[in-house]
């Protein structure tokens, strides 16, 4: 009796009413839509547009599911064309069955036809989604666990997996959980790739290759573990072989590239850079027409100021200086020619000298008498 083990789910579909829900394809649509998400951010941070991974998923994820699936069943072609099969099971997808290595390849195909739309290189959009797919795959064997399939040999581990279906071949027991080994494995091939790509400066598609090396080592190993029908040559199953041809190309790849391409790839999307430069362009217009703003309301506040000190300059030369000034000049004008005084203003003077005698102008009122009586003399 297990006391410790991973439990198997007992339905790998929820209904929800007529329609069916299916844990295999809720994985694998989580994985797709992490992939996108972690895709688009390193692909902003190496200067392309937002959205642009996603666009080029659109191309890359139909073509790779088409690959996934012809690579299965080209590689286990008697599970639906052998005597007692139905061909058409080979449409049913949902059931599992998805082979990484012809997803890889024609979602290449996929990601290359929506790079060239775009007019953006394919190997700079591989780096960015590199450890994305990496995680996505970590999701889509959960898939596996829902379908109780692709488990490995029978074991005691505390961490079995119980298999309980007899579907199919199955024998219920205590199983290696291969599909929980590399989903750990693909996850720290994605923390692998982060990490070396911000060490290293990893461009020209290296980051990508980094990803399919490091998840080809781990899937020889878990390979090897799987009891399920396989075609073998020499004595290995033939994804294990799989495995190391790809293995081996991805390393020739990187050594090549480093060595005619070192280096990241200064431009990833031109669009980004000519969207860039006419917001700068727009930003630096913006800025001068405002500097104009500022100049032409300083010289408003300028000339306004000038009015002002000229107001406070001319304020004795109002109306009503003005007409001061000309009262003023009219009494110094009565009173600067005391020939032109008319006699009617002698009476005037006279009461002034005798009230007065010691005044001056009494001596001169009495000097203006004696002239007159002179005259008429």
């Amino acid at each position: 009796m297990e006391l410790a083990y991973i439990p198997s789910p007992s339905h790998g579909v929820l209904h929800l009413g007529p329609i069916p829900l299916r844990g295999y394809a809720f994985c694998i649509i989580i994985g797709v839509f992490l992939a996108v998400w972690l895709g688009n951010k390193r692909w902003i941070a190496r200067g392309g547009r937002a959205g642009t991974v996603a666009d080029i998923a659109v191309w890359a994820v139909p073509f790779g599911l088409v690959g996934g699936r012809l690579y299965h069943v080209i590689t286990d072609y008697e599970l639906y064309f052998s005597e007692g099969r139905d061909w058409v099971d080979a449409f049913k997808i949902w059931q599992g069955g998805l082979g990484i290595w012809g997803a890889i390849a024609l979602g290449a195909l996929g990601a290359w036809i929506g790079c060239r739309r775009r007019g953006i290189p394919l190997p700079a959009w591989a780096d960015a989604v590199a450890p994305g797919i990496a995680f996505a795959q970590a999701c889509g064997r959960w898939g596996n666990w829902f379908n109780q399939e692709l488990y490995g040999r029978a074991t005691d581990l505390p961490w079995a997996l119980h298999i309980t279906s007899s579907t199919d071949g199955r024998v219920p027991g205590y199983y290696h959980p291969t599909f929980l080994y590399e989903s750990l494995w693909c996850v720290g091939v994605g923390f692998l790739v982060i990490w070396a790509d911000r060490r290293f400066k990893l461009g020209h598609g290296r980051a990508f290759a980094l990803y399919v090396a490091a998840y080809c080592v781990g899937r020889g190993w878990i390979e090897y573990m799987r009891v399920d029908d396989a075609h073998h040559i020499l004595g290995l199953r033939l994804n294990d072989w799989t495995a190391i041809v790809v293995f081996l190309l991805a390393v020739l790849y990187i050594v090549i590239s480093s060595r005619l391409r070192p280096g990241r790839e200064e431009i990833v999307e031109p669009r980004a850079e000519e969207d860039a430069s006419a917001e700068d362009d727009e930003s630096v217009a913006t800025e001068g027409a405002s500097d104009a703003s500022e100049g032409t309301s300083d010289a408003g506040t300028a000339d306004k100021g000038k009015d002002e000190d000229k107001d406070e300059a001319g304020g004795g030369t109002g109306d009503d200086s003005v007409d001061l000034g000309k009262e003023t000049a009219g009494e110094s004008a009565a009173t600067a020619d005391p020939a032109t005084s008319t006699d009617s203003a002698e009476p005037a003077s006279a009461p002034e000298s005798e009230e007065d005698p010691e005044d001056g102008s009494g001596a001169a009122s009495v000097a203006r008498d004696e002239a007159g009586s002179a005259k008429k003399g």
